[in-house]
C-alpha cells in the first residue's frame, strides 16, 4: 500500500466534504438564526485539515488496489463523522459535548437516525437542516460521489466503489466505466430526492420541511426537523407519500437504473429480491393492521394509517414515526423490530442484513431439507435464473456469523454500562441495522446513555453502514502484510 496516495485521496475527499457546510450557512443567513459562524469555522477547520493531508502527498500517483480501497473507505467515513460533528459542538445551540456531537454526526452519515437531541423544533434552522443533509450525503455514500470525480484527478475508483456499495452480489457494474456507474447512481438518487421534495411541498409541507424530509426519506434515514417526526403534520397524504418513497428508496438502485435504461417496469416484477421484499412487507403490514384493529388500539381509519406507516418505516430501517409503536399490544413491537434485521434490498440506502442475504439463507435451508429427503441428489441454490456459487453462499453465512458475534460482543458492553436488557439489546440492533428508534429507554432518544455505550453504538453504526467485513478486514494481520 502507498500511504502517500491514501493521504492524498483522503485529503481531497475531506476538502470536498468541507464544501457541504456552505448550504447550512445560507440557511442560517436566510432565517437569521445566528449560527452561521459555527459552520464557517467548521468548514475552515475541515478544509485546512484536508489541505494539510493533501499537500505533502500531492504528487503521489498510483492505481488503487483493493486493500487501498478498504483503508480509504474506513478512514474517510471515520474522519467524515468526526469533522461532521464540528458545527454541532461549535454552535451555541445545541452546544453538544464531543461524544454527543460525534454520535449525532455518525448517526446522520450512516443514515441510522438515532438522536441524542430533544427539543428539535426549537433548534436553529441551520442545525435542523444540517442533520437532514448529513443523512442525504450518507445515503448513497459520499465515497460514491467522489468516485465520479476522482478519475478526473487521475485516481482510479473501482476499488472504492466495491467497498462502498453494499450487498453480496455487488461486483457487477451498471455501466462499463466506474465513473459512469457512480454518476448513474447519483442521477437516480437526485431525481428521487427532487420528486419527493415536490410531493411533500404540494401536500402541504413548507419548503424547509419538504427539503429536509426529502433528504432523510430518500436516504432511508429517519431524522426529522420536528420532535414528533412525520406525526407533526398529522396528514394521511404526507404519510402515504413518505411510505411510498421509503419503499422505493429501499429497493436496489441498480434495479432502478435497469428500469430507467430499458424503460421496462417488468424488471421490478422479474427481480426475486424485489418480489420477496414486497411480499414480506405486505404480510407485516397485514398482521400489524389486523392486530391494531382487533385489539381496539385505534379506530379503523387510524389503525390503517398508523399500522401501514410504522410497519414500512421500521421494516425499511428508516425510523420515522407517527405513533409510539413500542406501546402497541402483544408481539407487535418485537415483531416490527425483528423485521428491521431483514432490512432493505442490497444496493439501496437502507440498512439491515439485506433482503437478498435472508433470501439466500432461506433457500439454503430448504436445500438442506431436500438433501435429507434425497441424500444422493444434487441441489443448487438459485435466485431467479441465477445459480449462486458456493463462494457467495459461504460469504453470506460468514457475514451472518460475524454479524451475530459483533452483536453479542456489543450487547455485553452495553449491559456492562448498567443498561437494562431490553434497552441494550434494541440499541445494538438499532445501531447495527441503521434503524434509529429502539425499545425501552431508547424508544425516543439516546441522550441519557453512558458515554461508553454511545461510542460502542457509533462503532455499531459504522459496522452496519460498511457491512462489517469492510472494517473487520483491517484487523487481520494478512491485510497489512506486503
Amino acid at each position: 500500500m502507498s500511504f502517500l496516495v491514501i493521504l492524498r485521496i483522503v485529503g481531497l475527499l475531506l476538502m470536498l466534504f468541507s464544501l457541504t457546510m456552505v448550504p447550512p450557512v445560507v440557511i442560517s443567513l436566510i432565517f437569521d438564526d445566528a449560527t452561521w459562524d459555527a459552520f464557517v469555522i467548521g468548514l475552515g477547520i475541515t478544509f485546512i485539515t484536508g489541505a494539510l493531508l493533501y499537500w505533502p502527498a500531492r504528487h503521489a500517483r498510483r492505481e488503487l488496489r483493493t486493500r487501498d480501497g478498504f483503508l480509504i473507505t474506513v478512514m474517510f467515513w471515520s474522519v467524515l463523522g468526526l469533522f461532521g460533528s464540528l458545527p454541532l459542538m461549535l454552535a451555541a445551540d445545541p452546544s453538544l459535548s464531543f461524544t454527543d456531537a460525534v454520535f449525532e454526526s455518525f448517526s446522520g452519515l450512516t443514515t441510522t437516525g438515532a438522536t441524542i437531541l430533544t427539543g428539535i423544533d426549537l433548534l436553529p434552522e441551520s442545525i435542523r437542516f444540517y442533520r437532514q443533509q448529513l443523512q442525504w450525503l450518507g445515503g448513497m455514500g459520499i465515497v460514491v460521489l467522489a468516485v465520479a470525480i476522482l478519475p478526473t484527478l487521475g485516481i482510479g475508483g473501482m476499488q472504492l466503489y466495491r467497498t462502498e456499495i453494499p450487498g453480496p452480489l455487488k461486483d457487477s457494474k451498471l455501466t462499463p466505466r466506474i465513473t459512469e456507474t457512480a454518476k448513474a447512481l447519483w442521477y437516480i438518487y437526485a431525481a428521487l430526492t427532487l420528486t419527493c421534495f415536490l410531493a411533500y411541498w404540494l401536500a402541504g409541507m413548507s419548503w424547509f420541511d419538504a427539503i429536509g424530509h426529502s433528504f432523510s426519506t430518500v436516504a432511508v434515514g429517519g431524522f426529522s426537523t420536528h420532535d414528533a417526526s412525520i406525526g407533526y403534520f398529522d396528514s394521511a397524504t404526507i404519510e402515504l407519500i413518505c411510505a411510498f418513497f421509503m419503499i422505493v428508496s429501499s429497493l436496489s438502485f441498480g434495479l432502478h437504473f435497469a428500469v430507467w435504461r430499458e424503460k421496462r417496469l417488468s424488471h421490478y416484477l422479474l427481480d426475486p429480491e424485489f418480489r420477496f421484499f414486497v411480499i414480506f412487507l405486505a404480510l407485516l403490514v397485514s398482521v400489524t393492521i389486523a392486530t391494531l384493529m382487533l385489539s381496539g388500539t385505534y379506530d379503523d381509519t387510524l389503525g390503517l394509517r398508523h399500522g401501514l406507516f410504522e410497519t414500512v418505516s421500521i421494516a425499511t430501517t428508516t425510523g420515522f414515526g407517527v405513533a409510539d409503536f413500542t406501546a402497541w399490544p402483544g408481539v407487535l413491537p418485537f415483531m416490527l423490530f425483528i423485521a428491521a434485521f431483514v432490512g432493505a434490498c442490497s444496493g439501496s440506502a437502507g440498512g439491515g442484513m439485506k433482503v437478498i442475504r435472508i433470501l439466500l439463507i432461506l433457500k439454503q435451508g430448504l436445500r438442506e431439507i431436500h438433501r435429507l429427503i434425497h441424500p444422493n441428489a444434487v441441489f443448487s441454490v438459485k435466485v431467479g435464473k441465477m445459480r449462486i456459487s458456493g463462494g457467495v453462499a459461504e460469504a453470506v453465512w460468514g457475514f451472518f456469523s460475524a454479524y451475530m458475534l459483533l452483536f453479542v460482543l456489543m450487547l455485553l458492553i452495553l449491559l456492562a454500562t448498567g443498561l437494562d436488557q431490553v434497552t441494550a439489546w434494541s440499541a445494538v440492533g438499532s445501531a447495527l441495522n441503521n434503524l434509529g428508534p429502539g425499545l425501552g429507554s431508547v424508544a425516543t432518544h439516546y441522550g441519557d446513555m453512558p458515554d461508553l455505550a454511545k461510542w460502542t453504538l457509533v462503532m455499531a453504526m459504522m459496522f452496519g453502514r460498511l457491512e462489517i467485513f469492510t472494517i473487520l478486514v483491517l484487523f487481520t494481520p494478512a491485510f497489512w502484510r506486503r
